[in-house]
């Protein structure tokens, strides 16, 4: 939404503004604005329906002189993570994907039974089980209790608590730094970001690397990703605001690596600035493609709203154009994206009649928000819909061959982002 600079509105912008958590300056201008909206993964129980739930404002905003693109912490990382619903492990691909991360690292910084290995939101052991099978000494750090019970329950030695400089500091002092410290899609979810970052400094041996994955804000823009903020995703990364956050801190970024995961994600490569390791090419190429870009002008950051406007119009008009038609409509998936479409967009069980999750946490819950029951999966053969709303559309290739069957009664798939696209399981995109 680009702003008046005399406006009423901008005027209560700067009242309200608070401290951009990167570089300390006001945060003035507005990303994207999803009004209000619950917690992403606070599933309702079937006993709380009738209760009062949260709700917070869902309002983006990016930083004039670092262009983080940041929420405001309305809700504590205590509160998120405490009981958490997402479990890695259940999405065959980002296993996959962690097996290949592990090969890879292995080989390039030759890591045997002599390093040591920390990872940073391990979740539920899904990637460190890989380092392990090596004879690779592992230790995950998850704050979720839910979520570590399982991968102590693999055996992996996981310290539940909330990765920071002190924890860091304690952990060295007992001789725990890491030759790697890995952080997949955990730095968004960060409010103090100079002490996360500081704290993993501390951690890495002189001649250690730090590896992060995270969404990349080129595409999020690029691809109208706009479900993909969330009240527990704090921050939305360039490699410009990367390069910052790293220098800050006494590292510097010496390799990227660009991914298709999550609809387009970076891997950073993170050394002390006075180690070993000289810096590839390919940051300086991106750095100059993201200006090139425009990441480097607020003007590139402030027309996003209106763009994730009209994908909502858009998605609502075919929505309703089908419910006429009487056509029965499921969704697929309940992620935290998802849930930010559904209460954006005001998708209830008037459109929705349920939804499905391979993962059995969910099942016989409520999406938060909206309200909309959660199944197994097999409830689509049951009822065999018209449509499936392919929620987890990052993962849309892996649904629509599990998923194919839909097609022997004429079912099709939805996919929401960037914009509306049918799939015909028969006959690919239509």
């Amino acid at each position: 939404m680009n702003i008046e600079m005399n406006s009423p509105l901008t005027d209560r912008v700067k009242q309200n503004a608070v401290k951009c958590r990167l570089c300390d300056a006001a945060l003035e201008h507005t990303f994207v604005n999803l009004g209000m909206s619950p917690p992403c993964e606070s599933f309702v129980s079937a006993a709380a329906l009738d209760s009062m739930e949260p709700y917070y404002p869902l309002h983006a905003f990016v930083c004039s002189e670092c262009f983080l693109v940041q929420l405001k912490e309305y809700v504590s990382p205590l509160e998120i993570f405490e009981e958490y619903a997402y479990f890695s492990s259940y999405s065959d691909s980002w296993v996959t994907h962690a097996r290949n991360y592990c090969e890879e690292v292995v080989k390039r910084f030759h890591l045997g039974p002599e390093c040591y290995v920390v990872e940073v939101a391990s979740n539920d052991g899904y990637l460190l089980q890989h380092f392990q099978k090596l004879k690779i000494p592992v230790l995950g750090i998850e704050p979720a209790i839910n979520v570590a019970k399982v991968a102590v329950e693999k055996g992996i030695p996981t310290l539940t608590d909330f990765f920071c400089h002190s924890l860091a500091r304690e952990l060295a002092d007992n001789n725990k730094q890491a030759d790697l410290i890995i952080g997949n899609n955990v730095l968004a979810q960060v409010p103090e970001l100079n002490d996360f970052v500081a704290g993993m400094k501390l951690l890495l041996k002189q001649t250690g690397v730090i590896t992060l994955e995270f969404p990349h804000i080129a595409k999020l823009i690029a691809g109208n990703q706009f479900d993909t903020i969330y009240h527990e995703h704090f921050s939305y990364f360039s490699l410009l605001t990367i390069e910052t956050l790293a220098a800050r801190n006494g590292l510097k970024v010496i390799d990227v690596d660009e991914l298709s995961t999550h609809g387009g994600s970076l891997r950073v490569y993170l050394a002390h600035q006075d180690g070993p390791w000289r810096r590839e090419p390919k940051v300086d190429a991106l750095l100059e493609r993201e200006l090139e870009m425009g990441l480097g002008r607020l003007e590139a950051y402030t027309a996003f709203d209106l763009a994730a406007r009209q994908a909502k119009r858009n998605l609502l008009a075919f929505l309703i154009r089908m419910k006429d038609m009487r056509k029965v409509i499921c969704a697929y998936g309940a992620p935290g994206k998802g849930n930010t479409l559904l209460n954006y967009c005001g998708i209830g069980t008037d459109f929705i009649d349920f939804t499905v999750d391979r993962n059995p946490y969910k099942h016989g819950r409520y999406t938060p928000g909206m309200h909309i029951p959660i199944m197994p999966v097999d409830e689509i053969t049951r009822v065999k819909p018209d449509y499936v709303l392919i929620l987890p559309w990052n993962l849309q290739n892996e649904i629509v061959e599990q998923m194919k069957a839909i097609g022997d009664w004429g079912g099709k798939f939805i996919v929401p982002i960037p914009d509306v696209l049918i799939i015909d399981p028969k006959e690919g995109a239509l």
